[in-house]
């Protein structure tokens, strides 16, 4: 068995899913790396419900700048709705694989850098070690951005950051940026026999419904395009939508959720203007000739840069050296890396398990990724290690 096996079956069994707290779980973390001699800092969300944690490992000259960040995230994505064939907190251990919620997405990962910190600290580091345990990072990567200001504010800065979310240790170099907002619609209501009396919402949030699927058809059509991502163009789609109150009511509110992903190089912000400019300029005017209180309102859920490491720089010649792998990748989910990036510190992506074992019904990661996991941090540890 991985020797980093207990650590994460302990990190599972801490329910972390991103509607409840997870403070259980940060300050256990937080507790073992001060035990090993990290020196600790939390940074807390609005609520105080939910908290990161960013901790140094000086090097053996006690410099605590510069160095390399060891990142991942907390939280879960739940588990409502889903069968599983094992408890998803219960870990459970079968046909050579980890089951459970976060076992690759991402504690795993979390698991071996806490698994080996007596290791780090035996060595004689040449640079620190950070590590950056992030809150919120499924509901749009909105917890980091706590942590990083922190870290600004503060001075800290590190030479490269390996984020441990799951492409089955391989590396990945670019991701697309995140970007999700809510719409609301403000119409009229009316008994449904008297349509010229009311505004329908849920007619007008299709008609922007339908344009934002207009931007998403063009994107795909003309581009741009980078064949290097799984997905090589910027999407959109439209994934909630909730209104009305009886089919014989003209519905006065509709709301839905939309989200757009940009490829590294498109500017994200005319995306949402376009959008808001149809809104306003089209169908609203429409709509207030029907009735004079008609309204659209936007609301930015969340938002995470996209991420496009240079090949020249340091961190990704060495995680390349350390795992073997040359192969350029980039892929269409985001991680935190970008964020990371956006501060100055290069960065990128490399941990155990596959994304496409993450999010669902018995969540796993073969317990070879957590030693392929193991065996990279232990070469990590010796290039960042003083001769002897």
């Amino acid at each position: 068995m991985p020797i980093s096996l207990s650590w994460i079956e302990k990190l599972i069994r801490i329910e972390t899913t991103s509607f409840e707290s997870n403070l259980g779980l940060i300050e256990t973390v937080r507790d073992d790396l001060e035990r090993h001699g990290a020196r600790s800092t939390l940074t807390y969300e609005a609520t105080g419900r939910k908290a990161n944690v960013f901790a140094t490992l000086p090097a053996a000259d006690g410099s605590t700048q510069g160095g390399i960040v060891l990142s991942g995230h907390t939280d879960t994505v739940p588990v409502k709705g889903q069968k599983w064939d094992s408890g998803p907190f219960e870990p459970t251990v079968r046909e050579g694989k980890l089951f459970g919620r976060g076992t690759c997405d991402m504690k795993g990962f979390i698991g071996v850098a806490l698994t080996l910190l007596p290791e780090m600290k035996a060595a004689r580091l040449k640079e620190p070690i950070h590590f950056a345990f992030s809150c919120d990072e499924e509901l749009g990567c909105v917890g980091a951005p706590y942590m990083l200001a922190d870290l600004k504010a503060r001075g800290i800065h590190a030479n490269g950051c390996i984020v441990g979310e799951p492409p089955d240790m391989r590396v990945i170099v670019a991701h697309k940026g995140i970007n999700a907002y809510r719409c609301r619609v403000h119409g009229h209501a009316a008994h449904s026999s008297l349509t010229p009396h009311g505004l329908n919402a849920i007619e007008y949030a299709a008609r922007l419904i339908c344009f934002i699927r207009d931007q998403a058809d063009q994107y795909r059509r003309d581009g741009p395009f980078d064949n290097a991502f799984d997905v090589p163009f910027t999407t959109l789609q439209t994934g909630t939508i909730s209104g009305g109150i009886a089919i014989n009511t003209i519905p006065s509110q509709c709301e839905f959720g939309f989200e757009y992903r940009n490829l590294p190089g498109v500017d994200s912000a005319p995306i949402i203007e376009r959008i808001k400019d149809y809104a306003t300029n089209t169908l609203l005017p429409r709509m207030k000739n029907e009735h004079a209180g008609a309204a659209i309102d936007f609301e930015l859920l969340a938002t995470a840069p996209t991420l496009d490491a240079s090949e020249q720089a340091a961190i990704t010649q060495l995680v390349r050296a350390l795992t073997g792998d040359r192969d350029v990748r980039k892929v269409a989910y985001g991680t935190e890396a970008g964020l990371f990036q956006q501060l100055g510190i290069p960065s990128v992506v490399c941990g155990p398990g596959s994304i496409e074992d993450a999010h669902k019904a018995n969540e796993f990661v073969t317990l070879a990724q957590i030693e392929q996991c193991e065996s990279f941090m232990r070469k990590l540890i010796r290039s960042m290690s003083l001769p002897g």
